[in-house]
């Protein structure tokens, strides 16, 4: 039986065929009910809306916990500054003037156009078109941060820098970050850009003590800000970066350099042309030179800490008011001191590798007289006086001898000059040459190392670091057997105060400089003569006559007599250290000692200069204009010993004279100015 080609439809596991136009794989399923699903623009936008959500609270939460400790904003025009100290030398005449010196704020209208365009070329070029932060600058920051692999940039806006100086402490963190930057965001809001720039003109530090345009222009160029040149203008922005390491004070070459690269800002900013610029380069800044040209800097610095120090103890209106500080330094005298350690580098002693020096003199009573700590403030502020440490070479050879006398040995205990071992060390002197018997008198006289050594072993080098620190060396002392030729590291005003118990009749001084403390209205805050300590006595009569004795004779016969000045009773001692590294001349007269440094500052051999040479010049130099100044005494403890008669000049007389074994040999006379140096002579000493 046939079956027809639809057979088969309704039996049982038979398949059947989808009508025509049904779509294949069996009939549609009814859809689920619920929402259509999302098309991926409309997913895109969902998760976005919900990330908003999220970051808006994560955000709010974030300010929230960084804004809590906020400033107090309303005290946004009050200025906080330390009070204004004026410094007087001892007879009341000006030496200096420091502090925060502020003047009135400037309109901005008045100045210049370029004098604000300078610091926004230079500190923040989007300035007018931020809201208080940059974040082009920022990922630039990050961008050379990490190719740097170091903090090399910042991004800070005008409007943040402004903030900070306004309201938060300098620290680097994240959470003053933050708040620097609501507190700018804040700023932005409440004024506008041109009052933003103004108060950040009128309220940022320029260095010197000098806050804001006006004080800036009148502390540096002693001008108003509205007179302000092109280059000037760049300078002062320049200054930004950095005010001390860019002062032109105290480094021109660098404020040079980065005021080139402020003019250089500029005129990509359009805010000057290149016709502009170049006529600022050929038209030279004149600097105020008032801060380091004023005498006596170095000393003001060192009491300056002082001063601040006894202020903290005071009441806070006390910190509010300007001050008067009398100090000990006597003008003409420092003066004096200044000329002389200019001679220090004249035309020979360059020559000779001399690069620096200090001096430091001291009165009876530890008064600080005259201090210089460098050659020029102006090329360096580190203070050699009291902040570096040096080795004293034989300068330090009296706290041997003053020991011995001390221990019962007199001038004239005989000692012997040969060689000596003492453990693993053999001390020489300079020329290799011994003199045999002598007498400690002239032992000392002539720098000997070998009986310097065997005295200090045989009294004992921890006794002879007792009796240093006794007179007044501070740093600590080292008791290896070289100590006793130098090896210890001292600063000038340590050896000026150790000296001055010799000068003094045997007692003990504490260098200081203030003598009291006032303010402008006449309040006396701190006055020295009410809290001074008592001075001890360190130096019994005998010793003291026998030290006094031998070190005249220093200058008399010995290494020290290029120092020695007719008519004056005068002692001292001369010290080298090894490789003449340092150089030492520390004198004394009745109540008055003076201790001269020269050497270099990265500690490397000077070319055979040694104490008796330019020290002893620089001693001598600056003692010839004081003494005449001064009520000098003859030194406690004794008549001087007589002047031997003048050289004769003979040629063979000086040449044995310098080929003796003495080590340090005594140096000819300073020559006078202008005349050129006997760099013959030969004035060594080892240690």
């Amino acid at each position: 039986m046939a079956t027809g080609k639809g057979g088969g439809q309704g039996s049982a596991g038979g398949r059947s065929r989808p009508p025509p136009g049904a779509p294949k794989g069996g009939p549609r399923q009814p859809a689920t009910p619920g929402k259509p699903r999302r098309t991926p623009l409309q997913a895109l936008l969902y998760w976005g809306a919900v990330t908003a959500v999220w970051l808006v609270i994560f955000g709010v939460a974030f300010l929230a916990v960084f804004a809590y400790g906020l400033p107090d904003t309303s005290k946004l025009y009050e200025v906080q500054r330390q009070p204004s100290i004026s410094y007087l030398d001892r007879s009341g005449g000006l030496v200096a003037v420091r502090g925060s010196q502020f003047a009135p704020p400037v309109n901005l209208d008045e100045l210049p156009p370029y004098v604000p365009a300078a610091f926004v070329a230079i500190e923040d070029r989007r300035f007018y078109h931020h809201f208080g932060f940059d974040p082009v600058g920022m990922v630039r920051m990050v961008f050379v941060d990490l190719r740097a692999r170091r903090y090399a940039q910042g991004a800070s806006t005008i409007t943040q820098q402004l903030a900070r100086n306004l309201f938060l402490s300098p620290d680097q963190n994240v959470r003053r970050k933050v708040q620097e930057l609501i507190l700018a965001v804040w700023l932005e809001t409440k004024f506008s850009k041109k009052e933003i720039l103004a108060l950040y003109l009128n309220r940022v530090y320029f260095g010197a003590g000098a806050y804001g345009i006006e004080a800036a222009a009148q502390r540096y160029f002693n001008k108003p800000a509205k007179t302000l040149t092109v280059g000037e203008a760049a300078l002062l922005a320049g200054l930004m970066k950095g005010p001390s390491r860019y002062s032109p004070i105290s480094d021109t070459d660098r404020a040079e350099r980065r005021a080139t690269v402020v003019l250089d800002q500029m005129v990509q900013t359009k805010a000057i042309t290149a016709e502009q610029r170049d006529s600022a380069f050929a038209e030279p800044v004149r600097v105020s030179r008032t801060l380091a040209s004023q005498r006596a800097q170095y000393f003001v610095d060192w009491v300056d800490s002082e001063v601040r120090g006894i202020l903290g103890k005071s009441k806070s209106d006390v910190l509010e008011q300007d001050l008067v500080v009398e100090t000990t330094i006597d003008l003409p005298i420092q003066q004096d001191a200044e000329r002389a350690v200019q001679t220090a580098t004249a035309a020979d002693a360059k020559a000779r590798g001399v690069e620096q020096a200090a001096l430091v003199a001291l009165d009876g009573e530890g008064r600080v007289r005259a201090y210089v700590g460098g050659v020029d403030y102006s090329d360096s502020q580190f203070d050699r006086a009291s902040d570096a440490r040096r080795q004293a070479g034989s300068s330090f050879k009296p706290f041997v001898y003053l020991t011995a006398m001390e221990m019962g040995r007199t001038p004239d205990t005989p000692v012997v000059d040969e060689p000596i071992k003492i453990g693993n060390w053999e001390p020489h002197n300079f020329t290799n040459k011994y003199l045999g018997p002598i007498t400690l008198q002239t032992a000392l006289a002539q720098s000997i190392n070998t009986v310097a050594a065997r005295l200090a072993n045989e009294v004992g080098t921890q006794n002879v670091a007792r009796t240093a620190h006794r007179l007044g060396i501070v740093s600590p002392i080292q008791t290896d057997p070289s100590m006793a030729l130098g090896a210890v590291e001292v600063s000038p005003i340590e050896m000026a105060q150790a000296y001055a118990a010799f000068a003094n009749g045997g007692y003990a001084v504490k260098a200081y400089g203030i003598e009291r403390i006032r303010t402008a209205s006449g309040k006396v805050l701190y006055d020295h003569s009410v809290a001074k300590p008592a001075r001890p006595q360190v130096i019994t009569a005998t010793p003291l006559n026998e030290m006094n004795q031998m070190l005249r004779q220093v200058l008399v016969s010995g290494s020290g007599a290029g120092a020695r000045i007719s008519g004056y009773d005068l002692a001292g001692k001369t010290g080298t250290t090894s490789d003449y590294r340092d150089a030492w001349f520390v004198g004394y007269t009745g109540g008055f000692v003076a201790a001269v440094w020269v050497g270099k500052d990265n500690n490397t051999p000077m070319k055979a200069v040694t104490g008796g040479l330019f020290p002893a010049r620089v001693w001598r130099t600056f003692m010839t204009g004081a003494l005449p100044r001064l009520r000098v005494t003859a030194i406690p403890g004794g008549p001087p010993e007589p002047e031997p008669p003048a050289a004769s000049g003979d040629p063979i007389g000086d040449l044995i004279e310098g080929a003796s074994s003495n080590p340090e040999a005594p140096a000819p006379p300073a020559p006078p100015q202008g005349a050129p140096a006997n760099n013959n002579a030969k004035t060594p000493e080892f240690f």
